[in-house]
């Protein structure tokens, strides 16, 4: 099963990501990891990504796709994974669907995990303060959940009209938000999972 999963700062999708590719078995596919990875190896391509991302750029839309679509090519990947932080635009989201046409497979789900800005605001400056991180403050938390709100906007509408888009309230504790992502999980694929 192939499922995206997009979440803003402090709605606790790093914990869910895990839970969810725990209960699936399948990898999870961290666009963030891979390009670090890359810029820690000394090539061209991983040093003018280390540069586009040290200044705050997102990587270009097809770059990140070549790197994804290598990823998708192991065989980990056969019986589906967790899209992690991809796609975060249009641009990637059509690139992806193109790419798994051309294999036959298809994206079964797209999972939002809905929080109010308020609740993630104190999220974020509660979790800072736990780990000593004078960076995160305020200011910097507001202006990552408007980068968010402007990129991710666009590819909920889009997930949404392909029937896709599954809205889930990440305001419950983890044990009920987990619970209310294998129900739809399980919508998605009955033959494979049990809620």
């Amino acid at each position: 099963m192939r499922v995206i999963f997009i979440g803003p700062p402090g709605a606790g999708k790093g914990t869910q990501c895990k839970r969810l590719v725990e209960w699936l078995g399948v990898p999870q596919l961290s666009t963030g990891m891979l390009l670090r990875e890359m810029v820690i190896q000394d090539t061209a391509d991983g040093k003018w990504i280390g540069e586009h991302l040290a200044v705050g750029k997102l990587a270009p839309d097809h770059l990140v796709m070549s790197i994804v679509a290598k990823r998708l090519a192991e065989p980990d990947c056969d019986s589906g994974c967790l899209f992690d932080g991809f796609p975060r635009t249009l641009v990637q989201a059509r690139l992806l669907d193109e790419h798994l046409a051309r294999k036959q497979q298809r994206i079964e789900l797209v999972l939002s995990l809905q929080v109010a800005e308020s609740v993630l605001v104190d999220r974020l400056l509660k979790r800072a303060a736990v780990e000593n991180r004078k960076d995160d403050n305020s200011h910097a938390i507001v202006e990552r959940l408007r980068v968010f709100r402007t990129q991710t906007s666009p590819l909920l509408d889009y997930y949404q009209e392909q029937g896709l888009l599954v809205s889930v309230d990440g305001e419950l504790s983890a044990e009920e938000v987990f619970s209310m992502i294998q129900r739809a999980v399980s919508m998605k694929s009955p033959m494979n999972h049990a809620s």
